[in-house]
C-alpha cells in the first residue's frame, strides 16, 4: 500500500538526519549552546546573567550557578503572572505542570521553540523504529496513548496542564482518526472511571500501537483481562509495538509477557515536562540516544561529587561512560542551569546514549550505603527472573534498629501470585545489592544492617494507596526507594500489608 511505502521513505530520511546530528556530537551541541545565549540576551534572565558578556561555556559556569526549580522560583513566578521576556523571549504558549517533591505543584515554561522538541522526539523514535525494523503493518491499526486529561486553564493568558494532556492537543492530522480514546473518554478526571471507559472503547478495536507509562498500561490491561477473560494478544491479536517511559520496564516485564500472551517489541522514552531527553533507537539494546540539537544543552555533575556539594559541572565532550551523574540543562524553555533531578550514565559516547538510574532525590542512604533506583531495580528483576515470582510494584524503605528487630532495607512488594521462594528472592535482593553497591556490602558484612525484609502487599494495595493520597493516575508513580519511612508508614496504616 502506498501509506507503507511512504512511511518507509520518510523513515529513512529520519534516520539520516537524527545520525547526522548524532555523529556530531560536540559541534551540535555548540551550536545549541550559541544559540540560546544569544536568543535569550535581552531577557530578565540573559540581563542579570549577563549573557552578552557570554562567549564560551567557562564564562557561562562562571555567571550561571546551577539551580532546581526553588532556586528559579522567582522568575518561574514572573512569568506565571504573565510577564514577558523573563526567561525567554516572550511568554511561553503553555505551563506544564507537574508535581515536586519539595516544591509541591511546578509550572514548567513551553516556548513556540520548546514544543517541537516534546512533539518531535516520540515521532522520530516511531520513524527510527520502522527504518531499523521495516515493519509498518501497525498503520493499519488504531493508536492509543493512556494519558492524563487534555482539559487545559488559563493562567495568566498562558494554557496550563499535565504534559500529557498538552500533547494530546498536537496529534499530527494523519493520525487522528486512529488515535484512541476518544475526547469524551479522555478529559475524565477519575483514573479507575477513565479506564474502564478505555476498556469499553478499545477492547473491539484493532489495536496495533500501545503507548503509556507502565503501571497505567498495566491498569489497562488488567481491566481487559477482567472484562473479556482473554490475554491482550487475543484481545488484540495484531498489537505490536509497546512504547513507554516514565520507570525502568524491567522488573514488570514479567508480568507484561503473561498479561500480554507473547512477546511484542518495545521502544522506551525519556520524556519529562522540562523537555524530551532520549529514546530507545536499536532494538538490540536498551540504552537510549541522547537528543542534542533540539533547544537543550546538556551538562553533567558525578553524583558522589554532588552529594558532598561539590558541583563541578562539565559538558558532554568531558563525559565518561559508567559514572552516575546529575543532568542539568538550559533549554529554549528558558531553564538555566536547571537540575533535572535526573541521575543517568552513559552506555556509549559514540554516539552517545544513555541509561537513566533514577531520581537525585530517591536514594537510600539512611545507614550510608548510597543505593540508587538503578540498583534496586536490577535487584529485582533478577529475582524475579531467577524464582519465577511476578511482580505487580514495590518500593523500599529503610527500617531503623529496634529492641526486637534489626537495622535492613525493607522491601514492600505486591506480588502477583502467592509468593513461593521468597526466602531465595530476599537472597537474591542482598546479593544483587551486595555486587552492585559496595557501601551496601560494606554495611552487611560489617552488621551494621542485616539482610533485606520482605512485606508482602495485599492485592492493588500500591493502587489504594495511590488513591488515598490522590495521586492515582496522571503522572504520578509509586517511589522506588526513599530515605525514610514515610511511604512505610502510610501502607501500614491503611493495612495493606499482610502476612507472608
Amino acid at each position: 500500500m502506498l501509506k507503507h511505502v511512504l512511511l518507509k521513505i520518510v523513515s529513512r530520511l529520519a534516520k539520516r538526519q537524527v545520525y547526522n546530528w548524532a555523529n556530531k556530537p560536540i559541534v551540535t551541541q555548540e551550536n545549541q549552546f550559541n544559540y540560546l545565549i544569544k536568543k535569550a540576551r535581552n531577557t530578565k534572565f540573559g540581563q542579570d546573567h549577563a549573557f552578552s558578556e557570554i562567549s564560551n561555556y567557562q564564562e557561562f559556569k562562571k555567571r550561571v550557578p546551577i539551580r532546581d526549580y526553588e532556586g528559579l522560583r522567582d522568575y518561574f513566578e514572573k512569568v506565571k503572572s504573565g510577564k514577558k521576556d523573563i526567561l525567554w523571549p516572550g511568554k511561553p504558549i503553555y505551563l506544564a505542570l507537574t508535581s515536586g517533591t519539595t516544591s509541591g505543584a511546578k509550572y514548567i515554561p513551553i516556548t513556540r521553540e520548546s514544543l517541537p522538541n516534546h512533539l518531535n522526539g516520540a515521532k522520530n523514535a516511531l520513524l527510527i523504529y520502522v527504518a531499523e525494523t521495516n515493519k509498518t503493518s501497525f498503520v493499519n491499526g488504531k493508536y492509543i496513548f493512556v494519558q492524563g486529561s487534555p482539559i487545559l486553564k488559563d493562567i495568566s493568558g498562558i494554557l496550563s496542564g499535565r504534559l500529557s494532556g498538552i500533547s494530546a492537543h498536537h496529534v499530527p492530522f494523519y493520525m487522528r482518526s486512529n488515535m484512541l480514546p476518544s475526547w469524551k473518554t479522555n478529559i475524565i478526571e477519575d483514573w479507575e472511571n477513565k479506564v474502564e471507559n478505555i476498556v469499553k472503547e478499545t477492547t473491539r478495536e484493532d489495536m496495533t500501537i500501545i503507548s503509556g507509562i507502565p503501571s497505567w498500561l498495566q491498569m489497562y490491561f488488567e481491566a481487559i483481562v477482567r472484562k473479556t477473560n482473554k490475554q491482550i494478544s487475543e484481545v488484540f491479536p495484531n498489537f505490536s509495538l509497546l512504547i513507554y517511559g516514565g520507570v525502568n520496564f524491567k522488573p514488570y516485564k514479567k508480568k507484561f509477557l503473561s498479561l500480554i500472551g507473547k512477546e511484542v517489541d518495545s521502544i522506551e522514552l525519556f520524556p519529562a515536562s522540562e523537555g524530551f531527553f532520549a529514546f530507545q533507537d536499536k532494538q538490540d539494546n536498551n540504552d537510549l540516544l541522547l537528543i542534542l540539537n533540539a533547544g537543550i544543552f546538556y551538562e553533567f555533575i558525578n553524583v558522589e561529587d554532588f552529594r558532598e556539594n561539590r558541583l563541578e559541572r562539565i559538558s558532554l565532550q568531558n563525559v565518561k561512560k559508567d559514572i552516575n551523574y546529575v543532568m542539568v540543562i538550559s533549554s529554549s524553555a528558558g531553564l538555566w542551569g536547571y537540575n533535572t533531578g535526573d541521575t543517568v550514565k552513559f552506555t556509549s559516547i559514540s554516539p552517545y546514549r544513555i541509561i537513566i538510574t533514577g531520581r537525585l532525590k530517591q536514594s537510600l542512604s539512611a545507614f550510608g550505603e548510597h543505593v540508587i533506583v538503578k540498583e534496586a531495580e536490577q535487584a529485582i528483576e533478577q529475582a524475579i527472573l531467577k524464582t519465577g515470582n511476578m511482580v505487580v510494584e514495590f518500593t523500599v524503605a529503610p527500617r531503623f534498629k529496634s529492641e526486637s528487630l534489626p537495622a535492613c532495607h525493607e522491601w514492600f512488594i505486591e506480588f502477583d501470585t502467592q509468593s513461593e521462594k521468597i526466602n531465595y528472592f530476599k537472597d537474591i535482593l542482598d546479593y544483587e545489592l551486595q555486587k552492585q553497591n559496595k557501601y551496601y556490602k560494606d554495611l552487611i558484612k560489617g552488621k551494621i544492617i542485616s539482610k533485606p525484609m520482605i512485606r508482602k502487599i495485599k492485592k492493588d494495595g500500591f493502587k489504594k494507596y495511590m488513591k488515598t493520597i490522590g495521586k492515582l493516575g496522571g503522572q504520578n508513580k509509586i517511589p522506588k526507594i526513599s530515605n525514610d519511612r514515610k511511604i512505610a508508614k502510610e501502607l501500614e496504616k491503611l493495612n495493606l500489608i499482610e502476612e507472608l
